[in-house]
């Protein structure tokens, strides 16, 4: 029996019109922005369907955006039978992956991520830092070169050989130029506004916790594998995950194998671009990767999966 877990994509997975396809076709997916709308307090078919990439950019309405589009597209697999096993999350996907298991309401997710946005852009901007890729070298070295310079953090576990780090700039800087000499293939700074997944937005992990501590978590109906952990997670510790995985870094390589040794064989990708199928290949070629982000996407799933 083949064992399916559906990923929710973090930031820096967003386009233009994303969802307008779906949400035309499929009356539930419409509902999902509608409902979500409301929760954030934002117009989020407009932003959504029609808004530039210059709106979107921004994490207060980018977050919403993507974890509604993401919704929107689980809400369209679901009608047509499709449901998954295991559910993982990159970073703020984790609110779209607590959802799509039935643990939290659609509306509840979208609205927390507007707060979620909201408090790390106030965050990112008393503590300012930046992120950055470092490619083609293990982990053990990247970690390493973190204890030894100041101020920066591993963030992100992407897929061997891909770390994101995170921190202040100078620091940053510094990581990258010694990842070089160390060997690696390239250092890239991430287009963000913040050092997310580090100590600097610890004041955003504040500010959400409330928020957070207001919502009824209810048993999921699929497993909640965590990229905190990298461990699958019960109902009671979804409450403090949720606000640690402000400061901690993703361990999506971690939770990734982990879901394969509980006998998953097929990833589908749940929202817009194909950033975790990609990565999903580099961790493990032999598993099958669906990507659901657009209409024809979904019906090739369906086909596929149904």
């Amino acid at each position: 029996m083949t064992k399916i877990a559906f990923m929710f994509p973090g930031q820096g997975s967003f386009a233009v019109g994303m969802g307008k396809d779906v949400a035309e076709a499929v009356p539930e997916a419409m509902a999902v922005y509608e409902a979500g709308s409301v929760a954030a307090g934002l117009d989020l078919r407009r932003l959504c369907f029609e808004s530039p990439v210059e709106e979107l950019v921004e994490t207060e309405v980018q977050q919403p955006a993507l974890v509604a589009t993401s919704l929107a597209f689980n809400a369209a697999l679901r009608v047509r039978g499709i449901a998954p096993d295991f559910v993982v999350g990159h970073s703020v996907g984790e609110f779209a992956a607590l959802a799509a298991a039935g643990s939290i309401p659609d509306a509840d997710a979208i609205g927390l991520v507007r707060e979620r946005g909201l408090a790390m852009a106030a965050a990112a901007r008393e503590r300012p830092g930046s992120m950055a890729a470092i490619l083609g070298l293990a982990d053990e070295v990247v970690e390493s070169l973190c204890k030894k310079i100041a101020n920066v953090w591993p963030a992100n576990y992407n897929c061997p050989g891909q770390i994101v780090i995170s921190g202040e700039d100078p620091a940053v800087v510094e990581c990258c130029e010694e990842a070089e000499r160390e060997g690696a293939k390239r250092a890239i700074k991430l287009r963000v506004s913040g050092a997310f997944h580090s100590p600097l937005v610890e004041r955003a992990a504040d500010r959400l916790r409330p928020a957070i501590d207001k919502i009824e978590f209810s048993m999921p109906k699929a497993a909640f594998m965590s990229t905190v952990t990298a461990k699958l997670e019960e109902a009671q510790r979804y409450r403090t995950l949720l606000v640690e995985q402000l400061t901690a870094p993703v361990k999506f390589t971690q939770a990734a194998r982990e879901l394969m040794s509980h006998g998953v064989t097929t990833f589908v990708e749940v929202g817009p671009g194909n950033v975790l199928s990609g990565l999903l290949k580099r961790i493990d070629r032999s598993v099958k990767t669906f990507t659901v982000n657009d209409l024809k996407a979904l019906d090739e799933a369906t086909e596929a999966l149904g």
